[in-house]
């Protein structure tokens, strides 16, 4: 049996997935958070086969709750669900150690194979995410302002174009605000922009907020 826990700040959303997957024989939802914080203290006092993950919550988000449950649990299986798009956070999740990606839009019978092969040791990915991943690693790909950003930088400037100030950038991830304006000032080298109004604009030029 596949033990699994859902994470997704949205009730209606747990409550969904935990009927869809209520009648598949071998996978069971033990439980369920609503924010990063409260995943981390579910695997903390609990073992779970698989994460289902909502990137955009409360608290931590879920680039940061990854990063973390790796740092602890290296071995835990998580499987992004998310309205994200794809082939902008799916590489990103990925390298920090997702063992799958999907966009909420998905089939059932996507969703289920999905547990099954990230619980497996597997890693699941769409054919989208395969050809986004294809084509950032093929010779002569240009690549946007915003690839060029570490992981922390790029969570960080997420954080920005939401709207959050670098105190509270500071407190969700646990560093000073001094470490958040170093790496503000950084992103802001890399890409070529003087100000947060303009990472705001890049951002939802780009689809990279919800």
């Amino acid at each position: 049996m596949i033990s699994v826990l859902i994470a997704d700040d949205h009730p209606i959303v747990r409550k969904g997935l935990k009927t869809i997957l209520k009648d598949v024989p071998d996978i069971k939802v033990e439980d369920e958070a609503c924010d990063g914080l409260e995943v981390m203290e579910k695997i903390r006092n609990a073992d779970f086969d698989v994460l289902v993950l909502d990137l955009s919550m409360p608290k931590l988000d879920g680039l940061e709750t990854i990063r973390r449950i790796k740092s602890e649990k290296p071995d835990m299986a998580i499987l992004v669900l998310s309205m994200n798009p794809e082939e902008v956070f799916g590489i990103r999740a990925l390298n920090l150690g997702a063992s799958g990606y999907l966009s909420k839009d998905i089939a059932l019978e996507q969703l289920i194979q999905a547990i099954r092969r990230v619980a497996s040791g597997k890693v699941y990915i769409s054919q989208l995410l395969a050809e986004s991943i294809a084509q950032s690693v093929s010779r002569g790909s240009p690549k946007l302002p915003h690839e060029h950003l570490s992981d922390r930088e790029y969570q960080i400037m997420l954080m920005i174009a939401k709207g959050k100030s670098l105190k509270a950038i500071g407190v969700e991830l646990s560093v000073s605000v001094k470490t958040v304006s170093t790496h503000r000032t950084h992103i802001l080298q890399k890409m070529g922009m003087e100000n947060n109004a303009q990472i705001v604009t890049y951002a939802l030029q780009n689809g990279l907020t919800t």
